[in-house]
């Protein structure tokens, strides 16, 4: 079975080849490489370039990571560089950060408009902001979006799905009953995986490998044969980032 993990932050292994080629060898197909600011984009766009065949770079601007004095730097750097990407992430609203809502707001709506102008799918962090976020992009005309480690409301899933976008799941679903029951309400169609590496869930310091454990407990959680979750979630990743 071959899986997608769809949100890596591979710049932050040492030794990100090994990451991979464990992964691969696991049988994971592809990795997408998630950018967080200048220096993490610059870092994963060149491991994607080492890594072709397997690493596709997303370049972003992490509402943690917002920076007044790097504010147009990184925007510019975003728009001269997300043709040679496959999505605009990890983008968002997190309600618990330090940074303004008034000022995450501001720079996601420019990033929502570089999304568009490119024709790229974003990859959102939404923490007790995922109904704001993801009215912003619906309203905004965003024709791909991925809800990255969905444990949001569970009414707003079938909007979210009706208008196209994904939700992706991760090891968290070892422990946290908000996500599972999340998950759970997904529609295959809207569902992708990931590991959000090299994040520690418990004892557990995730690598792009865990996304077989993604896999299996997203079959579990669902009631799903494992077989069915990967064939609809790696199409599901090859149809949201054209890989």
């Amino acid at each position: 079975m071959n899986i997608i993990d769809t949100h890596a932050h591979l710049d932050e292994f040492a030794d990100p080849t090994a990451a991979v080629e464990e992964a691969r060898g696991e049988g994971v197909a592809a990795i997408v490489a998630i950018g967080q600011d200048m220096e993490s984009n610059t870092k994963t766009m060149a491991i994607a370039d080492q890594l072709p065949d397997v690493v596709f770079p997303a370049i972003g601007y992490h509402p943690w990571r917002l920076d007044p004095e790097m504010d147009q730097q990184t925007l510019e750097q975003i728009d001269e560089n997300l043709g040679c990407c496959v999505a605009l992430g990890e983008v968002g609203l997190d309600y618990k950060a330090k940074v303004k809502k008034k000022v995450q707001k501001r720079i996601f709506e420019e990033l929502i408009a570089l999304a568009n102008s490119h024709d790229k799918p974003l990859i959102l962090h939404c923490r007790y902001s995922h109904a704001r976020a993801f009215q912003m992009v619906k309203d905004s005309g965003v024709k791909r979006a991925v809800f990255h480690w969905y444990s949001g409301p569970v009414d707003i899933i079938p909007e979210i799905a009706a208008a196209g976008y994904y939700m992706s799941a991760c090891p968290a679903l070892t422990y946290n009953p908000y996500h599972v029951e999340a998950i759970r309400a997904v529609p295959l169609s809207s569902l992708l995986l990931e590991t959000d590496c090299p994040v520690t869930y418990k004892t557990l310091k995730s690598r792009p490998v865990h996304v077989r454990l993604t896999l299996e407990e997203a079959a579990k959680a669902r009631g799903e044969a494992v077989e069915e979750v990967a064939a609809a979630t790696t199409a599901n990743a090859r149809a949201c980032f054209g890989i």
